[in-house]
């Protein structure tokens, strides 16, 4: 695919599937990887800000925000491989939230020559299975609202759970947040459902091969988030030889879009 379509409408060749991507910057390379309730709009203010000293790249995920999912098998970790290549970039910065934490671990398992260092907000873990019951109700009144095709309802579910956090009403949520965090969701659940596409799985999955990780690793935890997810993250900052666990206050599931400014301050130093 010429570079000419990239730049018209971002919609670049990727294994076989049209991914929407963006570059901008110069310099040490960092990659973004959004949240299962988000797409690349969800680091626009860490985008703008690393792009002043970094090569910065973010995409929709398949099945996210303008890329489509296609059918057949596919991975997202190899999909960041292919992005990398794509831009000729030997090394980067990888920088996950939720399950794009989840991409980051596995595509730093699957690629550990490819990654300068690994920054995760609130990470999901391939192989974790949840057993509160705060994320077996959530999971479970989420399935019925998208049986019954009710995405307004199953949408708001999401911003109950993961914008205003367990312990906070929506009335002291940033609204523009909320709102943001919506339209993304929304976006997410309209996507047109592909029967036959197949995710590939690592094995064995992450959870049991953490050890293997030597990146300098952040893992930053939302204190307002799900108590399963920020037991995770303690697992993980655990598990990897080289990480360090930093606690952020005042902020749930994405401390990206509700304190830009200090989650960018955490990144840069991190960076440096």
């Amino acid at each position: 695919m010429g570079t000419q379509k990239q730049k018209t409408n971002n919609l670049v060749s990727i294994n076989d599937s049209e991914l929407y991507v963006e570059k901008a910057g110069k310099g040490d390379a960092v990659l973004f990887i959004h949240a299962g309730v988000a797409d690349n709009r969800m680091w626009d203010k860490q985008f703008d800000f690393l792009s002043k000293t970094h090569t910065v790249i973010r995409f929709d995920m398949r099945g996210f925000g303008d890329s489509k999912m296609s059918s057949g098998l596919f991975s997202y970790h190899q999909d960041v491989a292919a992005i990398l290549a794509y831009f000729e970039i030997k090394r980067a910065t990888i920088i996950g939230a939720s399950f794009g934490g989840y991409v980051a671990i596995n595509f730093a398992l699957s690629h550990p020559e490819l990654v300068e260092k690994l920054i995760l907000a609130n990470p999901a873990l391939d192989g974790y299975k949840f057993k509160s019951v705060e994320m077996l109700n959530f999971f479970e009144e989420e399935d019925a609202l998208l049986s019954k095709e009710d995405l307004v309802a199953a949408t708001e579910l999401n911003l109950k759970m993961w914008i205003d956090g367990s312990r906070r009403d929506a009335g002291i949520v940033n609204p523009e947040v909320r709102e943001r965090v919506r339209e993304m969701q929304m976006k997410v659940f309209s996507q047109p459902e592909v029967d036959d596409a197949e995710e590939e799985e690592i094995i064995p999955p992450a959870l049991s091969r953490l050890g293997e990780i030597e990146t300098p690793t952040l893992v930053i935890s939302g204190n307002l988030d799900v108590a399963e997810f920020q037991e995770i993250a303690k697992l993980i900052a655990r598990s990897i030889s080289n990480a360090k666990l930093e606690i952020m206050l005042g902020v749930a599931h994405l401390p990206s879009m509700e304190n830009a400014e200090e989650f960018n301050r955490t990144l840069f130093d991190f960076l440096e």
